[in-house]
């Protein structure tokens, strides 16, 4: 992709345009999915669980504005804006939450365990910080096939403190391998404050010890997000290896599904919320005159029919058979 140019300029202004367009559009998609899924475990019309990524869609999104259809994403047990950002479509990531037969993974799958290989996303992990290494594998991968694909692996702060995030990093630094990892600092690992478990300020701060650059961007911002994508993306195409980013910024909604966020104060969810990233980027639209309030309003429209549509899939498709529950297992 291109890099987005000068705000202030006029070079490129179309292809500009079309593409901050599709930026908002995807958040938007991200955004009005999650928030649809909250009410449909409210009403009991979806079982089990979910961790919600409303409020950290700059980063997905920004990050995969900057891949190809055939570069890798690796994300968590948070992975529903990761894959959507990707190009997985709404309709077959209801399905697969729904358990049906028209999901991504014909209905086994579900939230923590999302795939979609056909457009680079490799999955979803319920395991903290287990898509590290395996991020390293793809790498390597890449590099064997001669390949100039990149991949991005999501991880939160939480997977910094485990042993799988020394691995894999080291490992692709001391092989320069072509992979982005995204940290996506939200201060929380489930109920556990940063400041309880490390010293450093910045966890990119930790790239010095791999050789590696490390960039902390305001997780908040997609152009700040896209554009530190941007220059990880084009050094790892060129070989010379990864990049860890630190993108701050906070999850809106408990750790997961119903989850109360008591340790967290009324205070600090209102600051936080004061940056929410969607209106953040329509303002500056309207701002660069990119979007007018009234199509800003029709993308809303089309992106929430969207998501209805996708709702209305998933119920109308099948279940699983029973035959089918052994049909995907190897030994």
């Amino acid at each position: 992709m291109n890099k987005v140019p000068d705000l202030s300029t006029k070079e490129s202004e179309i292809l500009q345009n079309n593409k901050l367009i599709e930026m908002y559009r995807k958040m938007l998609e991200i955004r009005y999915f999650e928030e649809e899924l909250f009410y449909l475990f409210l009403q009991g019309t979806m079982s089990g669980t979910m961790h919600q990524y409303t409020g950290e869609e700059a980063i997905a999104v920004g990050i995969c504005a900057n891949l190809r259809k055939d570069d890798f994403v690796l994300s968590t047990h948070r992975g529903h804006g990761h894959c959507i950002a990707k190009g997985a479509p709404l309709d077959k990531t209801m399905a697969e939450l729904f358990g049906r037969k028209t999901g991504l993974c014909k209905g086994f799958g579900g939230s923590m365990h999302l795939v979609d290989v056909s457009v680079g996303f490799l999955g979803a992990n319920g395991i903290v910080g287990a898509n590290i290494p395996i991020a390293a594998g793809v790498g390597l991968s890449n590099k064997f096939r001669k390949t100039d694909q990149v991949v991005a692996c999501f991880f939160g702060d939480g997977a910094s403190n485990t042993g799988a995030f020394h691995e894999g990093i080291n490992l692709a630094a001391i092989w320069r391998l072509p992979v982005i990892f995204v940290c996506e600092n939200n201060l929380y690992a489930v109920s556990t404050h940063v400041s309880k478990v490390m010293l450093i300020k910045d966890i990119a701060s930790r790239s010095s010890a791999y050789g590696i650059p490390g960039i902390v961007v305001d997780g908040n911002d997609v152009i700040a997000v896209y554009e530190a994508a941007h220059e990880a993306v084009e050094r790892a195409r060129g070989g010379k290896g990864p990049t860890l980013i630190e993108c701050k910024t906070y999850r809106h909604k408990g750790h997961s599904r119903f989850e109360s966020s008591k340790y967290r104060s009324k205070e600090e969810i209102k600051e936080w919320l004061k940056k929410d990233p969607i209106p953040r980027f329509k303002e500056k639209l309207i701002e660069m005159k990119v979007l007018t309030r009234e199509e800003a309003g029709n993308i809303e429209k089309e992106v929430t029919d969207a998501v209805k549509d996708a709702v209305k899939f998933a119920e109308a498709s099948q279940l699983p058979s029973q035959s089918d529950v052994l049909k995907y297992v190897y030994a």
